[in-house]
């Protein structure tokens, strides 16, 4: 089993309130990628340019990520440039340079078209010709932003439609739905035909709807947080690859999948760039799921009360 993932790789450039980087790697396939790589097979594809280094290829090399649908073009790779306040919100945008990435066309290689698909925060015209290129995927999940919903927000229907699982934060499903409350967001979303919804919640965790059924958990607890850049992103691959891994579609599998998703999330933000996930180990993996059943297990109530 494998994820095939279809996003950007990117160059970003990252300032926070207490350090900044110079050009570091970036771009939501290679959070996404890093994050699944601990769980399950991932093939990712994607544009960089002429300029991309290949110390930056060996990162996934050496996570055993198939990375030959990175094309290499001439030309510039996608660069961010960013800031974020004390807060660690949402960034500033600074400065946005799309090179090579502005006339990205998604070619699904054959042994990839009955894998879990995952569609990274790409136009929605992009994600729809990636998703009919594919067989008979496993499974299919999509995320957006803000920008998309505002500017596509029919083609994205299109695309959420033919979507198993669709990834948001709580501000886009209100501005995607017009709806104030998000279990309201999550009936409308549901009836587009996505079967589950994750909303994340940041520092605040996630939710999952399903139909009748959701699910929360917390985000993991950090003393603190160094660069949330692809937070996101890597929520998504802990997710989905903890899915691949079990095979295991059941609600209550679900539920674990969530939870590994904040895992791969609270690493993702402990160091800039993808450097945490260079040092990431099992055990630590499984440290940090005891610890999330230590903090949201509870006994029933006690016998006569109530």
């Amino acid at each position: 089993m494998a994820v095939t993932v279809v996003g950007s790789v990117a160059i970003d450039d990252i300032e926070t309130p207490f350090n900044k980087t110079g050009e570091v790697l970036g771009g939501s396939a290679t959070y996404f990628s890093l994050a699944a790589s601990f769980l399950t097979d991932v093939k990712i594809i994607g544009v960089v340019g002429s300029d991309f280094g290949r110390d930056y290829l060996k990162i996934f090399k050496d996570r055993s990520i198939d990375a030959k649908g990175i094309k290499i073009e001439n030309g510039k790779t996608f660069k961010w440039k960013g800031r974020y306040g004390y807060d660690m919100s949402d960034p500033e945008t600074i400065a946005t340079e799309l090179g090579v990435f502005s006339s990205f066309k998604p070619k699904i290689p054959h042994n990839s078209k009955t894998d879990m698909l995952f569609l990274a925060n790409i136009d929605p015209d992009i994600q729809f010709d990636a998703l009919k290129q594919m067989d008979a995927p496993r499974l299919t999940a999509l995320d957006t932003m803000n920008f998309w919903i505002k500017g596509k927000k029919e083609k994205l229907y299109k695309v959420i439609e033919l979507t198993d699982v669709f990834i948001i934060n709580e501000s886009e499903a209100r501005l995607l739905t017009g709806e104030s409350s998000i279990f309201l967001c999550a009936k409308t979303i549901l009836k587009s035909g996505a079967k589950i919804l994750i909303l994340k919640r940041g520092a605040y965790g996630a939710t999952m709807f399903a139909e009748n059924k959701f699910f929360m958990v917390p985000a993991y607890p950090l003393e603190n947080v160094i660069d949330p850049t692809g937070a996101g992103d890597s929520f998504a691959g802990g997710f989905l690859g903890y899915i691949d891994n079990t095979g295991d579609m059941t609600f209550d599998n679900l539920k674990k999948a969530l939870v590994f998703g904040n895992i791969m999330a609270s690493f993702a933000v402990e160091g800039f760039s993808v450097d945490r996930f260079l040092s990431v180990k099992n055990g630590e993996i499984k440290d940090r799921f005891k610890k999330f059943r230590e903090i949201t297990y509870f006994e029933e109530l006690p016998e006569g009360l109530l």
